[in-house]
């Protein structure tokens, strides 16, 4: 297969994007994708999402007992961008300035269960505060990213907050993710691919570049995700990578759903840095094999395998 490569023109600038700003994030656009439309997207926002039980426990390597492991994988792996929160980058980025960040501007821990209340994540930050920080950090902060949990009582409150911050992200030249989850109280299947295209499509409505979802689960997945990436238009989808799996399986997976769905990429954290270090790496440009450079299962295998 042949590897995709865009060029400037090929890229579909947001009418938000003031003329000035175009530049940057044309810029920034290609350099997240690495010149393909398709995004590897590192997901390291779950120390504050699931607290510790992704990081320390039985499955888990040593090595992801500590945060650091998070941006040393970052740092040595192909990888289009790693998306954390500011206050992580800020306490490792001078050590990490080479790594393409997304500040993930929102997130709630998993104590709050469905049954006690709906989900609500509200912002930690804002755009002006991630602008201020690139400028003075000097670091590759590509883009933002921010959760919905569609369904819940309070997703008015967050389709608000998002919709201002796609706004204010494309005013700055940045690029704009956004994690759709259907949850609460009123969501009955979470994995219904019928109501996950609706939450692809919710994302196109508020204009995101974006667009992170999960996996439908039912028969044939890889088939009825299309719908999904119909519905989502111009805004890219880009699938959870879910809890650690065999990586055989994780790569077919992958797979179906860039050649069968027509995803453009994927968001993978705990298949990743549960590893450890060295397998970490190889499982990120296993993805990266497949994602960005159009490699096959097998190609893919045989890096994740040290084999190649």
């Amino acid at each position: 297969m042949k590897n995709i490569k865009l060029s400037e023109k090929d890229v579909i600038v947001p009418m938000d994007v003031p003329y000035n700003k175009r530049e940057v994030y044309i810029k920034n656009y290609l350099t997240l994708t690495e010149n393909t439309g398709r995004l590897m997207l590192f997901a390291g926002d779950q120390k504050i999402e699931h607290l510790n039980d992704d990081f320390y426990g039985p499955g888990i390597s040593k090595d992801d007992a500590t945060p650091e492991h998070l941006f040393k994988i970052a740092s040595n792996s192909k990888i289009g961008a790693f998306a954390t929160q500011l206050g992580l980058i800020a306490r490792y980025g001078m050590d990490y300035s080479n790594i393409n960040y997304v500040i993930k501007i929102n997130s709630k821990t998993h104590l709050v269960k469905t049954s006690q209340r709906d989900p609500i994540s509200k912002s930690l930050i804002d755009i002006k505060d991630i602008v201020e920080f690139k400028n003075y950090s000097k670091l590759n902060i590509l883009g933002v990213g921010y959760t919905i949990y569609l369904g819940s009582e309070y997703e008015h409150e967050m389709l608000s907050e998002a919709s201002r911050i796609v706004y204010e992200a494309h005013k700055n030249g940045l690029i704009a993710i956004l994690w759709m989850y259907p949850r609460g109280k009123a969501v009955k299947n979470e994995g219904d691919p019928h109501l996950i295209a609706g939450a692809a499509g919710v994302a196109a409505c508020l204009g995101a570049d974006f667009v992170k979802v999960n996996y439908p689960k039912c028969e044939n997945p890889a088939e009825a995700f299309k719908e999904a990436i119909l519905a989502a238009g111009r805004t890219k989808v880009v699938c959870a990578g879910g809890g650690s799996t065999d990586p055989k399986a994780f790569l077919q997976m992958l797979y179906d759903q860039i050649h069968i769905s027509g995803a453009a990429g994927n968001a993978t954290g705990r298949n990743i840095h549960q590893k450890s270090y060295r397998d970490a790496i190889r499982m990120c440009n296993a993805i990266h094999a497949i994602t960005i450079e159009n490699k096959t299962v097998e190609e893919a295998l045989k890096i994740y395998y040290g084999e190649d």
